[in-house]
């Protein structure tokens, strides 16, 4: 079992930054894939950011140029600096974790940070 807990969130102004972590224990399995998502209430969970094992980052068209995912493979943190918020990035960010075990891929999600962003 992986346990991923994220931290970092909070309030923040318009035009201020935050930088969230996402921890996840495994010390068996390999870390893949590590994934920022983002959901406001009765919306769609969507991907925020992603960052591979060897370090290849996409980004969703509304963050690039203001976040930054980058990790910690000697930790297994993934980390999400944020800069020049929105009040439109108002949302819980949820940390997805991809693990690789016995040839099969599996998903674990952290409980979710609040993140809000007053204009």
């Amino acid at each position: 079992q992986v346990q991923v807990v994220e931290s970092g969130g909070g309030l923040v102004q318009a035009g201020g930054s935050l930088r969230l972590s996402c921890a996840a224990s495994s010390s068996i399995f390999s870390i893949n894939t590590m994934e920022w998502y983002r959901q406001a209430p009765g919306k769609q969970r969507e991907l925020v950011a992603a960052i591979t094992s060897d370090g290849r980052t996409t980004y969703a068209d509304s963050v690039k140029g203001r976040f930054t995912i980058s990790r910690d493979n000697a930790k297994n943190t993934v980390y999400l600096q944020m800069n020049i918020l929105k009040p439109e990035d108002t949302d819980v960010y949820y940390c997805r974790t991809l693990v690789g075990s016995g040839g099969n891929e599996y998903q674990y999600w952290g409980q979710g940070t609040q993140v809000t962003v007053s204009s």
